[in-house]
């Protein structure tokens, strides 16, 4: 929300400074964003040209003396074809930076004569876009002052940042009110129109709604003969000092009101309405030309007013082109109205359009101020325009019912600490527009119209604490509880950041993607539901509540790669959704590598050949990132179980799940299917896994934070070797389960260092040798412990697996 100084003491009587001015509006809630004290307006000043002379080398360029006010002439070459003795205008001397061109002016040489300085246009100094010759003043402007103040242009714009609860300051009377208030000057009370009424509005209103509260109230005046030329320069200044172009007196004075009262308005042409206007729904499919020269499709959500003719106006967020006025209008309709916030806010982003009606609509304006919102337009519009105005109609409105709210005063100080006495409350909500009945701790509380962000006893505790000043909590120290705290975040928390440390400690960068994917790409990895579909989706891509993680981590690989950086490893912690409900909503920790990013390092398979690296990524480096996401949880990875093949987006052959029991799966990893690759336009190496964080168990809470002792055992760890020759469908991980269970004490680790296939073997078979590390921990072991032991493990995988120790 911007406005100017000069346009804020219109309706505030105060003699603060502007740093007061802009220091209070931050301390009762209207954060100051920008200050633009238009400083750079201070070097021009009115000069009066002395002389005009042909310039020796140029047709059409002038060699001026411009009296600055200095006592001493300054030449100027000028090619301004108004440029003549006697005139009087801005002048720039060297060093002077100029807006409108963005120059840094200097002392020039043009066509051999010396220039210090410039004569100024309008569009120089952006007040218009006229440079057709310089600024022409009266004879009498005082020579050597200030043009900016003599203009108007010093007049310094303030920039506020507008919360969404506070509808009642998205006019500029609004933010006085709230000055006011909270003791910086006194409101001017806004001025009663009067004007004369001439004869009846012949255009009915008629409201066709099956919900009254879409289009709560309607207004409509007939204005005739009206001459719509330009708005006068005042309004013209303010409006394009808050960025808004001034197009003719009619709409000018309809974004002035917008602006100034908080209340968008509307206006028609009354000749090209035909017959009487009525608000309703819009028909399926029926569309209508706006003011920003856009064609929008409309539906039975979007409410209208429409005339014989059709749709003249999408109520309100935008009028329509049929009905816009411009220089031939000579009888005007205006419209003042109210409508449904909640509506206003899904038409206006269903056809995407944003306008300063919308804003304040969708937020709430004030209901009361329908009618006098209309006298007042009525009146600026006879000021500016002439005309006479008919008898307005007024439809449908029935008046306020004002919200009331039971407040104890005790609750300032439950919810913010503060001591504020009673009478001071009171005061505060006095001043603030509220109606206070009652006496004692406990009242009942009005809320005044337009405050509609107002529900309960919280807000009007915000009121008081916003007026009385936040600077005025005192900074309280944390109660101490004398002993070590308990964890603060949650398992799943600092899981989700240890997962996050894991992953980058792995050379990963971390990414984040959008929750939103297209219907293809979520049916692709098994979603695409109806219920996690977007009602209202920002682009016609991102229609679905993603199932998974990968599809937007493989399109930011592949972005990366079109740009040149195909060795990519990116990684999202974050969620996915499997459905509608709170426990639909998984948490989980999912990552890419392309190219030759593996653990190694990428590049040329030459240039770091020694450490590993250079070859392209495939499913074990997937599965090494997924396993370190489980490992760093604190998950007891002898537990951990990997079987064959995943999800239906993965290699079949080249992909694993990852689970802790038969029924707990904890993630999937592996080469993506070349099919999903090719539907999501992806090429390369890729490997990528996804790890459910959420489905991890929680860990067993421990007697004592305090760490055990380290036992480390005093007797050297020994290896041995088995080979067992198995069936083919017979994994790996079985043999090492089955050894690990032979004695869970003495046996730290297993591992598969050979896999073999052969004739040899006989059909169908093939070798798994495994290394057990065996490590004593009360005494060294004999010949005959180890003999036994070797007998059990052996024992063990016959048992599970159907091996034999291969000969």
């Amino acid at each position: 929300m911007k406005f100017t100084l000069s346009w804020l003491k219109e309706h505030l009587e105060a003699d603060a400074t502007l740093d007061e001015i802009c220091a209070r509006l931050t301390m009762i809630g209207l954060e100051v964003e920008d200050v633009d004290d238009k400083a750079a307006f201070k070097p021009f000043v009115i000069a009066k040209v002395l002389s005009a002379e042909k310039h020796p080398q140029a047709d059409r360029l002038k060699v001026l003396l411009v009296d600055t006010g200095s006592g001493k002439p300054v030449q100027v070459v000028c090619g301004a074809p108004n440029a003549r003795a006697g005139l009087v205008g801005a002048f720039a001397a060297p060093g002077t930076y100029v807006p409108g061109i963005d120059v840094t002016l200097a002392v020039g040489n043009i066509r051999g004569v010396e220039s210090h300085g410039m004569m100024c246009s309008e569009k120089e100094l952006e007040i218009s876009d006229s440079h057709d010759g310089i600024i022409d003043l009266a004879e009498d402007a005082p020579v050597g002052t200030s043009f900016a103040a003599y203009a108007g242009l010093d007049d310094p714009m303030i920039e506020i940042n507008l919360t969404p609860n506070r509808p009642d300051c998205t006019g500029v009377y609004g933010i006085a009110r709230d000055l006011a208030a909270s003791g910086l000057g006194t409101l001017k009370p806004r001025a009663v129109p009067s004007f004369a009424i001439e004869g009846e509005t012949p255009t009915d209103v008629k409201i066709e709604l099956d919900d009254t509260k879409l289009c709560p109230g309607f207004a409509l005046r007939l204005v005739r003969g009206v001459k719509n030329g330009p708005s006068p320069k005042w309004m013209q200044q303010r409006l394009q000092a808050i960025g808004l172009r001034p197009i003719n007196a009619l709409v000018d004075i309809t974004n002035y009101m917008t602006f100034d009262q908080g209340r968008p308005m509307h206006v028609f042409d009354a000749a090209k309405v035909k017959g009487n206007l009525v608000v309703r729904r819009a028909k399926d499919g029926e569309t209508v030309l706006a003011l920003d020269q856009r064609e929008y499709k409309l539906g039975p959500n979007n409410v209208v007013i429409a005339d014989d003719n059709g749709i003249e106006s999408i109520g309100g967020i935008m009028g329509g082109e049929h009905s816009g006025c411009d220089e031939n209008t000579v009888d005007v309709l205006i419209e003042s109205a109210l409508w449904d916030p909640m509506n206003i806010a899904k038409s206006g982003r269903g056809l995407g359009i944003i306008t300063d009606a919308r804003y304040r609509f969708e937020r709430g304006v004030d209901p009361e101020y329908m009618v006098p919102g209309l006298e007042r337009t009525t009146e600026l519009v006879l000021e500016l325009c002439g005309g006479t105005a008919a008898k307005a109609k007024v439809e449908g409105y029935k008046g306020y019912d004002a919200k009331i709210v039971d407040f104890p005063f005790s609750e300032v100080k439950r919810l913010t600490g503060l001591d504020v006495s009673t009478e001071e409350g009171k005061s505060i909500l006095t001043k603030l527009g509220f109606s206070v009945s009652g006496s004692g701790e406990r009242v009942s509380v009005a809320v005044p119209p337009w405050r509609s962000d107002v529900d309960g006893k919280a807000d009007l505790v915000e009121e008081i604490m916003r007026i009385h000043g936040v600077d005025n909590i005192k900074p309280q120290p944390l109660t101490s509880h004398n002993a070590v705290n308990g964890k603060i975040l949650t398992t799943l928390q600092i899981r989700t950041r240890t997962a996050k440390r894991a992953l980058a400690s792995r050379g990963m960068l971390e990414a984040v993607t959008w929750s939103f994917i297209s219907e293809d790409q979520a049916k692709l990895f098994g979603g695409g539901s109806n219920a996690l579909k977007l009602a209202n989706p920002i682009a016609a891509d991102m229609s679905d509540m993603r199932p998974s993680l990968l599809p937007g981590l493989l399109s930011a690989a592949q972005r990366n790669a079109d740009k040149g950086y195909g060795d990519v490893a990116i990684f999202e912690v974050s969620g996915t959704y499997e459905n509608d409900k709170p426990e639909g909503q998984r948490r989980v920790a999912g990552g890419i590598r392309r190219g030759t990013a593996t653990l190694a390092g990428s590049g040329r398979m030459w240039s770091n050949a020694a450490k590993g690296g250079g070859k392209p990524v495939d499913v074990f480096d997937a599965k090494a990132d997924a396993l370190a996401v489980l490992e760093a949880c604190g998950l007891p990875m002898g537990n951990i179980q990997i079987e064959q093949g995943g999800p239906g987006w993965y290699h079949p052959g080249r992909s694993g799940t990852i689970k802790m029991g038969p029924k707990v799966v904890l993630g999937y990893f592996g080469e993506l299917h070349p099919k999903t690759l090719e539907a999501l336009d992806v090429t390369g190496a890729l490997a990528g896994f996804e790890v459910y964080v959420d489905a991890m168990p929680e860990p067993k809470k421990k007697a004592t934070r305090t760490k055990p002792a380290l036992e480390l055992s005093p007797f050297q760890a020994v290896k041995r070797d088995f080979a067992f020759v198995v069936d083919k469908s017979v994994e790996a991980g079985a043999i090492i389960r089955a050894a690990t269970g032979a004695d869970r004490k003495l046996i730290t680790g297993v591992n598969v260092f050979d896999i073999f296939e052969g004739v040899s073997l006989g059909e169908d078979k093939k070798s798994i040798a495994i290394e057990v590390q065996i490590q004593p921990a009360e005494r060294t072991l004999t010949d005959e412990d180890f003999e036994a032991l070797t007998q059990k493990i052996v024992a063990n995988v016959t048992k599970t697996t159907g091996g034999v120790l291969r000969g």
